[in-house]
């Protein structure tokens, strides 16, 4: 079983980053983290829910960057099976796929150019000695 460590989500977070740090690590939406918590903050009585909330802010580290980085490149391709889930639709999933596949494709375009230009082949030239 894959363990997984809780951190603050400063990225993605309104105040501290600590509802978008659990809907992260339990894989649900954001705005479901936050309404859990301000139906916390209503029917307990405010200070516990704001007790609870800067002790949380203040034992959770910071995510790091590599995490946040790691997150945002899978983000656009993970599908929602429930309402209450991360994710997208399969149909946006499918647009995010097909962006980024134009975009290799231009990229790949202009390496190809760049190949078969006279430019390329003085500078492989000139690069030889």
């Amino acid at each position: 079983m894959i363990k997984k460590q809780l951190y603050r989500d400063t990225q993605n977070g309104k105040l501290g980053g600590v509802c978008a740090g659990l809907a992260t690590a339990f894989g649900a939406e954001v705005w479901l983290v936050r309404l859990l918590f301000v139906s916390l903050f209503l029917f307990t009585g405010f200070f516990l829910a704001i007790l609870i909330y800067i002790i949380a802010c203040l034992l959770l580290e910071k995510m790091p960057i590599q995490k946040q980085q790691q997150n945002s490149v899978y983000a656009n391709h993970s599908m929602k099976t429930k309402p209450w889930q991360q994710g997208h639709s399969a149909e946006k999933i499918l647009e995010n796929i097909t962006t980024e596949l134009d975009e290799i494709d231009q990229d790949l375009q202009k390496i190809e150019n760049y190949v078969i230009s006279f430019s390329f082949k003085m500078d492989r030239e000139f690069n030889k000695h």
